[in-house]
């Protein structure tokens, strides 16, 4: 079975490397170092949160800033409605941001949108 490696710029390794464990997620550390952290999604997705320098030296284009701009967008799937709210809850509670977007479709699909820091 394949692996995914989704790669994403973030401009502060610690407070990234905090957020995703608040929400439940686990980092790897044969795959981190001080420029990088493999965070574990699943046994075949990650997520590698990489400093702004080091993943510019593999971005064949100039690395966009989340800021002004969106790169990429992820969506992690929950057991629960109440799952998807604990998500939310702890990524708020590590510097994420709520951008009150919600999807609820008469039980069959409910998510909520954040960004991360």
């Amino acid at each position: 079975m394949s692996m995914m490696f989704v790669n994403l710029p973030v401009r502060d390794l610690p407070r990234a490397r905090a957020f995703y464990e608040g929400i439940g997620l686990t980092i790897n550390p044969q795959f981190s170092d001080d420029t990088a952290a493999c965070v574990v999604v699943s046994d075949t997705n990650c997520i590698m949160i990489v400093t702004t320098a080091r993943f510019a030296e593999f971005a064949p284009l100039p690395v966009a800033d989340p800021m002004t701009s969106t790169a990429v967008l992820v969506a992690l799937s929950c057991d629960s409605r109440a799952a998807v709210d604990a998500m939310v809850a702890g990524a708020l509670a590590h510097g994420g941001r709520d951008t009150g977007k919600v999807q609820d479709m008469d039980g069959l699909m409910y998510g909520r949108s954040l960004c991360d820091p």
